[in-house]
């Protein structure tokens, strides 16, 4: 990891990238997004709901700390935690630093990584490099690709999916269902008709195990039967609570008023885990947790409400922006080490005994 930068004022994410002017639309659609995250206040305005559970302390756990298993088997890989850097970015200059890095920390720590959307990279060949820099920098990490709900209902070429596969050496394709930010979005594409046929296609056709994800608006239990019955390997929650795509977007348009009614809008993170966690179908898919999650405590609590892993990309992006890699590995092991206090305060060796520990909801 020393050979990685990490000073902010070498590399600093906000600002506008100096070939903004030269940009297409579409990356500097990306590259304003990464500055609105990390400059503006985008989080909704209501929780994740996980505030709202607490374990029940165990005063005899009657384990070692030190023998605490944090490892998780998730789609054939075994990360050393139950986390993901979720899907941020790719498609202009900056994008390739961001990727870099979070490629050598993924690798470093053992864990896996989702790439941004990849569609522009099909459109405009420019910022290729953004995207195949994560598999350049960390040989053997779990990688999902990424492409969008409206290309796949368009009927997106199998040629095409498999391109944007190939780009990163993907290990799953994630398809991202993000309805409210194209609602928001000036440019957005708001014809979602045969998503879930389009998905079916692609789990019968590609190789790789096929996740759904939202964006922060929430997965419930109507949409993930649809996705279940679909093939899908995993469903990402990705609740309400969080960052706010409808928020990311009203800030980029001049008439604001659609935007803010629906700022808020979505399931929260808590209320769609257990509402896909208590199908009876739940057992055909991997379950990840995302929206909102800021620390090992919302990992944990996350498991304990079924989840099998966690996703987060906001907190890490942060990190990054604000300390370089070494920021990034000073959060994550805060997490590890705030997920480890919630084992072992509940008498959890491993994070399968972590999935049984008693959950209460408080009132607040």
């Amino acid at each position: 990891m020393s050979s990685t930068k990490s000073s902010r004022s070498e590399t600093p994410l906000a600002g506008r990238d100096p070939a903004f002017a030269g940009m297409d639309q579409t990356a500097k659609r990306k590259s304003s997004h990464v500055d609105i995250v990390l400059n503006e206040q985008i989080d909704y305005y209501k929780s994740t709901g996980l505030e709202k559970y607490e374990f029940v302390h165990n005063a005899l756990p009657e384990i070692d700390y030190a023998e605490i298993d944090t490892t998780v088997k998730f789609l054939s890989h075994k990360f050393s935690a139950p986390i993901i850097a979720s899907s941020m970015t790719g498609g202009f200059k900056r994008a390739g630093y961001i990727n870099a890095a979070l490629a050598e920390f993924c690798k470093d720590k053992n864990i896996g990584m989702g790439v941004g959307s990849q569609r522009q990279a099909l459109e405009n060949s420019d910022y290729l490099e953004t995207f195949k820099v994560v598999r350049r920098t960390a040989k053997d990490i779990f990688v999902m690709s990424n492409i969008g709900a409206a290309q796949v209902a368009d009927g997106f070429a199998l040629d095409k999916v498999r391109k944007i596969i190939d780009m990163v050496e993907a290990d799953a394709l994630a398809v991202h269902l993000n309805a409210l930010q194209e609602l928001i979005q000036f440019e957005g594409d708001k014809n979602f008709c045969g998503v879930v046929k389009g998905i079916s296609k692609l789990v019968e056709k590609i190789k790789i195990p096929v996740i759904v994800k939202e964006t922060g608006a929430g997965i419930g239990a109507d949409a993930a039967k649809k996705l279940i019955g679909a093939g899908v390997s995993a469903i990402d929650v990705s609740g309400a609570g969080g960052t706010s795509w409808a928020a990311i977007e009203t800030l980029r348009r001049t008439d604001k008023r659609i935007g803010r009614k629906f700022w808020n809008w979505g399931i929260p993170t808590a209320d769609a885990l257990i509402q896909v966690n208590s199908l009876p179908s739940r057992k055909k898919i991997k379950l990840i947790s995302s929206g909102g999650i800021r620390d090992g405590l919302d990992v944990a609590k996350s498991i304990g409400l079924g989840a099998d892993i966690c996703a987060a990309a906001q907190p890490f992006l942060k990190a990054l922006d604000k300390d370089g890699v070494k920021g990034l590995v000073k959060e994550f092991d805060a997490w590890v080490e705030e997920l480890k206090g919630a084992m072992f305060l509940t008498g959890s060796k491993n994070l399968a005994q972590l999935k049984k520990a008693k959950l209460l909801k408080v009132t607040i």
